[in-house]
């Protein structure tokens, strides 16, 4: 039991395996919510809703509609969605910021730098900004949870409260999956730690683990509606898990009682896995239209780079599909290492981040490699229609680093890149220089304003705002 117990709960090799207690949440967490109705009510509506769906409830509306669109055609708010793309070892300012640009201004009349030359086509879609701080995170090689938490991280810190991508997914209108977490790396890597949490928490102590191997994600999210070997797999592994759960709630109960606690928060995570793979059986016909096609990319990957591509092929499906509206991209996985031997790339790991960016060829590669990914997410949100536009209308990409402006780092600049405007939220089209003086808490407080959840500071209390922010809000230089 306890070894298949360490097989779907694996914790990060830096955590204690107290901290896995969330992981069978696998990328995002269900559950009750401040300030909403009891879960059972929350999961009965979320399965009416998709029921309805499933059944053909949307030729009501004139087309197939997603999950966020039907909350959207019930009269709630438009169905935003986000994306947090993290590159590790540092993003270095003169990569994304065009030469001579000192002071804020439009990006019509100039030229993206090479590294992000993928975007040229999209500049009036992108926001960047440059002057914003993590110092208060303690970076270094990472800030680990930190950077999207915005407090103090560190290698084997636990998270010290949620960080801005879980808060986000509780605002925005539910999914089955309201939260995905999906981790690029090594084939070595990947392979030996398929899951890690490093980056995202849904509170003190509890990470959220992120998918490196993109196998396990396919079944999970799409093995109810294969055929074949993958069938087999998924119904075989949903028998054992459902053991599991049933074995697990029996045999707790003789535990002393701080060990039945913890014991218990694994048999909720199972009881979570099961409950999903329900949810995803109820719309398998709609799911059918999204599940990407399965090829030797998966099963015999020639470099760690196939892995990557189709790892993002499932994000994108996964918000396409409407399975999940938040997705978080750790490439490098919020660590010091990192592959990338498909683009020609021989170096690796924690020497990529001892090169200085600008100019390095491999570095171009690398951030090139980012542009076109960032590019096909665009082009695939911009062609599923959603309400009198596209996906992509209502959609934000952040993009950035989990160490700032490069590895060896104080934090003192957090270069940030924004992709799309939140259905008009933010401004695009222009660089923003600011004074240094704001953390990258601010811009997670704009997040959540433009996510119709307004708050004046973002996990920073009034005593280290004194010190490490001067102003107080959203950023009003980024939104409209």
């Amino acid at each position: 039991m306890g070894a298949l117990v360490h097989l779907i709960c694996r914790p990060s090799l830096s955590f204690p395996a107290q901290a896995c207690q969330f992981q069978p949440n696998i990328g995002g967490s269900s559950g009750s919510r401040p300030s909403e109705l009891p879960k059972d009510l929350v999961m009965l509506h979320r399965r009416e809703l998709l029921q309805g769906m499933a059944a053909g409830a949307g030729a009501a509306f004139g087309l197939s509609l997603l999950p966020q669109q039907l909350l959207a055609a019930n009269g709630t708010s438009a169905p935003k969605r986000i994306i947090f793309f993290l590159q590790n070892q540092g993003f270095d300012p003169a990569t994304c910021i065009p030469e001579g640009m000192k002071t804020s201004g439009s990006l019509a009349g100039v030229k993206l730098p090479e590294p992000i030359s993928p975007l040229e086509p999209y500049k009036d879609r992108m926001h960047i900004i440059n002057g914003l701080h993590g110092m208060h995170t303690s970076p270094s090689h990472s800030a680990f949870f930190g950077a999207l938490g915005g407090y103090r991280g560190g290698d084997g810190v636990p998270p010290s409260a949620a960080t801005i991508d879980y808060e986000l997914s509780k605002v925005l209108p539910q999914t089955l999956l309201p939260h995905l977490c999906i981790g690029m790396d090594s084939i070595e890597n990947m392979t030996t730690k398929p899951t890690l949490a490093t980056l995202s928490a849904t509170g003190a102590g509890q990470p959220i683990f992120m998918h490196s191997n993109p196998n396990h994600l396919y079944q999970m999210l799409y093995g109810g509606i294969s055929t074949g070997d993958i069938r087999r797999q998924h119904e075989a592994r949903s028998n054992l898990l459902n053991q599991i759960e049933s074995m697990a709630a029996s045999k707790g109960e003789s535990l002393p009682s701080q060990d039945r606690q913890r014991y218990g928060q694994y048999v909720q995570g199972f009881r979570d896995v099961n409950g999903l793979r329900g949810r995803l059986e109820t719309v398998s016909d709609h799911l059918r239209k999204f599940a990407p096609d399965v090829d030797s990319r998966y099963t015999k990957p020639e470099h760690e780079t196939d892995w990557h591509d189709v790892l993002l092929d499932l994000g994108i499906s996964s918000l396409t599909s409407g399975i999940t509206n938040t997705l978080t991209i750790g490439s490098g996985r919020g660590e010091i290492f990192g592959a990338w031997k498909g683009l020609g790339i021989d170096q690796q790991g924690h020497n990529l981040g001892h090169m200085e960016q600008p100019g390095n060829p491999i570095w171009i590669k690398i951030r090139q490699y980012n542009s076109r990914m960032l590019v096909r997410i665009m082009e695939e949100l911009e062609s599923v229609p959603e309400g009198s536009g596209t996906m992509m209308d209502n959609t934000l990409i952040v993009y950035t680093s989990n160490n700032a402006d490069k590895q060896h780092t104080s934090g003192a600049n957090w270069p940030v890149m924004l992709l799309g405007n939140f259905d008009g939220a933010f401004k695009t089209g222009c660089f923003t220089q600011l004074d240094g003086k704001r953390p990258i808490n601010a811009l997670y407080t704009s997040l959540l304003h433009a996510a119709g959840a307004p708050c004046d500071r973002f996990n920073m209390t009034e005593q280290l705002a004194k010190k490490f922010d001067s102003g107080n809000g959203p950023l009003k230089e980024v939104l409209t």
